[in-house]
This record gives C-alpha cells, structure tokens and sequence, in this order.
C-alpha cells in the first residue's frame, strides 16, 4: 500500500486547483514512467533528499500553492539550503547521498532543521496553504494503521508471555503444606527461666475456687500449700461462704472436692481453706519476697473470668506500694503492703500466685487498679498488687496452727497530714507507740528507711513486720525519732 492507502500502481487523482478545477500534469516524462512508491510513513516538513539525479516531481496536498521555491523561517549562515518541491528544506549541495528520506519530527509544531548552523530569516515568506480535508484523509487510516499493529503486536506479546509463563508453572516443583509430616513432639524440658517452665512448674498446684453464699456467687484462685488438700486464698474470695456458704475447689486434672475455711484475715486479705477427701496432691515451692527487685521478671496464674489455669506475664514494677483492698467505709480494714506488677491480673485471679522465673511464689495476687465508670467489674490495665508472700507466709502458718491471725500493730490511729506524713491523731494507752513515747499530733515521716508520706504508708509498713520487731520512727521530718517494740493482737473476723 501508498502513503494515501492505495494499491499499488493506482495512479492518484490530481487534487483540486484554486477553482475546482484539476491541476495539469507535470509532463509527458512524469505521465510515461511509472510512480515509484511512496513512503510509508507520511512526509515531514523536513528531509534530506536524493541530489543526482533528482527524483521525478511528486504531486502532494501542496499542489494547490503556487510553485515557488518557498523559504523557511531558517537560513545557512553560508550557503542556503536547495529547494525541493516535496519538502521545505533539501541538502544542498554538500550533502551525502541517502536512499531513504530521515525525518525529523515536529511534536510541537515548529520544524526542526537539519544538523547545521542555521539562524532565523527575518523575512519568511508566507507558507502554502494546505488542504486540511485530504490532509486528515490522507493520515487517519494511517494513524489507525498503526494502532492496530500496536494492538496486534501487544496481543502477541501477551500471548507469548503466557504460554511462557503457563510453560514454566507447569513444569514447576509444587510443594503443599498439607502433604508436610507433623513434626515430632517434642520431649525435651522447657528452657529453665522461661514463662513455659513456670507454668509447667506451678499449673498443676493452682486450683480455681466456686464460692457460693446465702446472697451472692462467685469465684476466685488458690494455691496448694500441702498434699492433703490445705489452699492459700484471698479473704475476700472467700469470705462469702463464712456464714453457711459453700467452697467447691476444682483442680488442674479436672477433679474437683468440697472445700471448709480454716481461718481468715480481713487485715491481711490472706485465707486458708482445706479441700475433704485429698492426698498426694502437689504443693507449690515458696520463695521469698524480700529478695524481689524491680524489673525481675514474674509470672500470674489463676482463673480470670472464670478461665481456669490462666498464665500471663510481667514485671516487678514497685515494691511496698501501700495499697487499700478493702475497708469501703473508709476505714483502713485492709491496707497492703503491695507488690506492684503489670502481669495481667483480672476479677477471678484473686487468691492465685504470683511466681518468679524460678517457679516460686512470691505474692498472692490481691487486687488491680481499673479506672471504670457505672456498674459492672474492671479489667486490667497493667497495674495489680499482690501480698507479698513473707507476709502471707507468716499469717498463713498462724491460721494453720491456731485458726486465727495475730495483726502486728502499733497501737496508734493516724491520718493524711496536710504537708505529707502520718498525722498521729490518737494513742492508744499501753500500747507500743506510747511506750515509745509518741504523742498526739506527732507526724512519722519516716520508719526505719521507709519514706513514710500517708498514713496508709504507715499502716503499711507496720503490717509487713512481725509481732515483737524493733522499729526506729522518724517525726517531723527529723526533727526526734523514736524507737518502737511493735505489739500483735489477735484478728477476730467479724
């Protein structure tokens, strides 16, 4: 196919003169020699043609212009570019011969000259006008030509691609998860120190305790202090059941027993229950809760939300907070001398143990700090508080051997002072604080190295000592101090 789409050897019409009227033929030598065929890419503004000879004259869409040499808006500083009827601009002289016209395009509108030095002519003449119907005619089909051969050439590309790609997946190893062996179980121990020997060490000796009352239900943790069935709790856990309740205690292997109260301390919030029936049951390994340091690493383990055997983590994040865990009258019924831990502990943990890495306990899981609003339980949000074990120890083993526990006490009443400390508001007579000599309106500051900034601080520390401790007493910021024997008295759960 021609540039203007038609087969070959077809002679194209002369297009229309100024008038109408067709334009006479360029000569006998032009009408008797057959048309060489045209390029196929349309002519450009710009060519480097063929010098000598010089091709036959070809009838273009310019045919309707006057055939003048036309000059461009570029000049040769020396020798100006030869004019050729099929294009603008022609080598001159100097030019190598081509068989092929190179073109250069005009993307924005403005030709681009051949290379060379050129400098713009001040005077250029007007340009031909061109017929803009045959124009649009001439170069459509071509356009259109192309995109399909850029769509033919792109479905082949394509086509190729796939099998390619459809050749190589099949060739291709396919390898299945599901046809994979499960692996062998491992028989090996857990690593010593981490969360899974804890847990491997301890679950079996956690147990989940069912209260039920005369008014109310529910249910807590506990943890097996001997192999006939003797259980550390919380007080408040089973307070419920003191007055014709019922403790039901479900262990790790499923079975569950009735279970009695031994003895309980409401100022301690520690407990001990026995479930009937038991033998040869395992029994945890306490640790020390003096030896704890902040930042070592613990282990939470009961029955939140009712989900038995539950097992989180965390740290030590304070030692001695003093902490309020009862006592909604105001009073100061229950004042902790607390380990603080951000181990997850949820309503349901109460009673369960709080463990170092080497699967010892080391507090009794007591309380969490959960900001709410309107009715219903919180959860955790990184702060819990557990009794520590020392004490609970102490306190436990009292239960056991007598049924009661023997507060350590100091025999004065104290409250928030204005500028810190414990403000000494009464003394009781007799008592170790006035042996000590204390008096109304003293301000403790400080007991031994104990920064001492509430009364709930005092309380606090008083209650971690046993019964019969030597303690030295700071007041008013330094000012005396005094030296205290402190005293116990029996706890008479109300």
């Amino acid at each position: 196919m021609t540039e203007d789409n038609r087969p070959e050897g077809e002679q194209p019409a002369a297009p229309a003169g100024p008038q109408g009227e067709t334009a006479p033929p360029q000569g006998e030598q032009a009408q008797s020699q057959p048309q060489p065929a045209a390029p196929q890419d349309p002519p450009s503004e710009w060519a480097v043609a063929p010098q000598d000879p010089p091709p036959p004259p070809q009838q273009t869409e310019w045919a309707a212009a006057p055939q003048v040499p036309q000059q461009s808006g570029w000049a040769r500083p020396a020798e100006g570019p030869a004019y050729s009827p099929q294009n603008q601009w022609a080598a001159g002289p100097h030019s190598q011969p081509t068989r092929e016209q190179v073109l250069f395009g005009t993307a924005a509108g403005v030709p681009t000259p051949p290379t060379g030095n050129y400098l713009p002519n001040p005077n250029p003449p007007s340009r031909p006008q061109r017929d803009v119907p045959q124009q649009r005619r001439g170069s459509g089909p071509l356009v259109a030509s192309v995109a399909v051969l850029a769509l033919l050439a792109g479905g082949g590309a394509g086509a190729l691609g796939g099998y390619l790609v459809a050749d190589n997946t099949a060739s291709a190893p396919v390898t299945n998860a599901l046809d994979q062996k499960p692996p062998a179980q491992e028989t090996s121990s857990s690593p010593s120190g981490s969360v899974e020997a804890v847990a491997e060490k301890v679950l079996p000796s956690v147990v989940q305790l069912q209260v039920q009352g005369r008014s109310s239900a529910g249910e807590g943790s506990g943890f097996i202090i001997s192999s006939d069935g003797l259980i550390v709790t919380n007080n408040h856990v089973v307070e419920g059941a003191a007055d014709g309740g019922r403790i039901q205690a479900v262990f790790q292997d499923g079975t569950s027993a009735t279970a009695t109260i031994v003895g309980r301390d409401p100022t301690s919030d520690v407990a001990v229950v026995k479930a009937d029936g038991k033998t040869g049951l395992p029994v945890v390994d306490l640790g020390s809760s003096d030896a704890l340091k902040v930042g070592e690493g613990v282990v939470a383990i009961g029955s939140p939300f009712e989900l038995s055997g539950t097992v989180t983590s965390g740290i030590v994040s304070s030692l001695h907070r003093p902490t309020r865990a009862g006592g909604e009258d105001g009073s100061q019924a229950t004042v902790l001398d607390a380990i603080q831990t951000d181990a997850a502990i949820n309503p349901g943990n109460s009673g369960g143990p709080l463990v170092n890495m080497r699967g010892q306990i080391v507090g009794i899981n007591s309380a969490i700090y959960s900001p709410q609003s309107g009715a219903g339980q919180g959860g955790s949000i990184g702060i819990g508080f557990a009794i520590p074990i020392d004490q609970a120890r102490r306190t436990a083993d009292e239960i056991v051997k007598t049924g009661k526990a023997t507060q350590t006490v100091l025999g004065v009443s104290v409250k928030d002072n204005a500028d810190g400390g414990a403000l000494i508001a009464d003394v009781v007579a007799g008592s170790a604080g006035e042996k000590a000599g204390l008096k109304q309106g003293d301000v403790v500051t400080k007991l031994d190295d104990r920064r001492i900034d509430t009364s709930d601080a005092l309380v606090a520390a008083v209650r971690s000592h046993a019964p019969g401790d030597k303690v030295r007493l700071e007041l008013d910021n330094g000012s005396r101090t005094v030296d205290a024997t402190l005293a116990g008295q029996t706890v008479e759960p109300q």
